[in-house]
């Protein structure tokens, strides 16, 4: 086994970037017998013509790169699932690609179910080896450990068995995958840090700054859930280094500075700016979340406040209130300017930004079209019952339901219900509508258009009208409430 990782080892340090070479290919014929030498391995089963796997290739083959030298390696594969892996793919049940599996020593273990970005899978995968709190038995094993990633570590330091170290050791077996975990009761370890019965946060050194303490230590109950709420308030600090892989644990009320955040490469240039953020941050940390992303990594949000390119260095900054509406700070970055833009924030003094498509100069035909600027006239105020489709125009099925949503919107066209469509690619979508895919509809019935709900059913003409039939507020002229049509004389 060893003589294999050493292998594996030397193939991956041999050059400087992530290369494919890093991940090993499986097939039929080895799949069983090259996993069983190995603890522990994330599989990708793929497909050469799928886009998701194309997008994933190189952020997995960085992530082996860096999980092949782990204190305890973990190993990336592949099967192609078109070719020589067919028949694994079947076993192991894979209908779509990619699909990800956890093996340990060649048995199946536990599917994937993390981030799809280099750093997240790193992350994600380190957890799943070893235990879910690493104990620290020398002042060394203390300082390596919050040297070894450029991420938080939260550590427990106890003199003895305690209900705060149970309830402190069961967390750890919680988050494993999400946070950096280790506790010590070497004596040394204790005097160094002057705690004998705590649980501390500490901050990565690259993140250090004057305007908040570099640990930060939990002072609640021994309760599980009590110090987990402690890990989550004070994680990112008072401006978090905002990732693909960590987006979903910044929350609104939020205001994020885009400008070219890179840690390895210039951690002093994207300090300089995160420092200016810090000072106004810190005056307004219960009112509002504060967050430093990647201009290039999240170029998609940019696009959802109208901006295809930024120019220059200086960040460019974007809010989202409490109720998700867009806030755009439009004047050059100065502290000044910051300070100005919460602070109008808090005040309402903002006019809120909405992505729309111009008004229709004319709304006539039966489809009702909807953009950002007249939603509340078309959908949510209109009066009437409203079945709504948000699309995008190079969506297949969408195309394919176009004719069928016509013809319905002609069949109904003397109801008082509402067919109407809009472009989710070129408008915002208000909330509470949540739009994944295309395309999506909700059927919004008119006394209750904060509550819509979305529709599951058939795309046929006929499903839709007995859906219609059956949830409008008041029988439909034409349809019994089982989608039958009545006939003259009950008309």
């Amino acid at each position: 086994m060893y003589l294999f990782y050493l292998t594996l080892f030397l193939t991956a340090f041999s050059g400087c970037l992530a290369k494919e070479e890093d991940v090993l290919e499986l097939t039929d014929s080895d799949f069983e017998s090259r996993l069983r030498e190995i603890d522990t391995a994330l599989v990708m089963f793929y497909a050469p013509w799928c886009g998701h796997c194309k997008r994933l290739k190189p952020e997995y083959a960085k992530a082996a790169e860096d999980l092949i030298r782990n204190d305890d390696p973990v190993i990336l594969a592949k099967v192609d699932c078109t070719e020589a892996g067919k028949e694994t793919c079947n076993k192991f049940g894979v209908s779509g690609y990619p699909t990800l599996k956890i093996f340990r020593s060649g048995e199946f273990s536990q599917e994937y179910n993390g981030p799809r970005e280099a750093g997240g899978i790193v992350k994600y995968m380190k957890a799943q080896v070893g235990p879910s709190s690493k104990e620290l038995n020398s002042i060394d094993d203390f300082e390596n450990f919050l040297k070894a990633e450029n991420d938080v570590s939260v550590i427990g330091f106890f003199e003895k068995e305690t209900d705060l170290k149970a309830a402190f050791m069961k967390l750890a077996d919680k988050l494993r995958e999400k946070v950096r975990f280790a506790h010590s009761s070497y004596k040394d370890v204790l005097e160094k840090q002057g705690a004998k019965d705590a649980v501390v946060l500490f901050r990565p050194p690259h993140l250090a700054n004057k305007f908040e303490d570099d640990s930060v230590t939990y002072s609640g109950k021994a309760v599980t859930g009590d110090i987990n709420e402690f890990i989550t308030k004070n994680y990112h600090g008072l401006v978090g280094h905002r990732k693909p892989d960590n987006k979903q644990d910044f929350q609104n009320p939020l205001i994020v500075a885009y400008y070219t955040v890179d840690y390895v490469k210039n951690a002093k240039g994207t300090n300089y700016w995160r420092n200016r953020i810090l000072k106004v941050a810190k005056q307004y940390k219960d009112k509002y979340n504060f967050a430093i992303s990647n201009k290039d990594e999240f170029q998609h949000e940019l696009n959802e406040y109208g901006v295809d390119y930024v120019k220059g260095d200086k960040p460019i900054v974007f809010a989202r209130d409490a109720n998700n509406k867009k806030f755009i700070m439009k004047d050059e970055f100065s502290l000044e300017v910051l300070d100005k833009f919460v602070k109008d924030l808090l005040d309402d003094k903002l006019e809120p930004y909405l992505k729309s498509e111009a008004i229709p100069d004319s709304n006539d035909e039966p489809v009702k079209v909807a953009v950002g600027k007249n939603f509340d006239e078309i959908v949510t105020n209109n009066g009437k019952d409203t079945l709504i489709e948000f699309y995008a125009p190079w969506c297949g099925h969408c195309k394919k339901l176009a004719p069928t949503y016509d013809d319905l919107a002609k069949q109904l066209i003397d109801e008082d219900v509402a067919i109407v469509k809009m472009d989710a690619t070129a408008n915002d979508v208000p909330s509470p509508y949540d739009v994944r895919g295309f395309p999506t509809l909700y059927w919004a019935p008119k006394d209750s258009k904060d509550s819509p709900v979305r529709y599951e059913g058939g795309r046929e003409l006929d499903d839709f009208i007995k859906y219609i039939a059956k949830h409008a507020t008041s029988e439909l002229k034409g349809y019994d409430r089982k989608g039958k049509e009545k006939k003259k004389t009950e008309l």
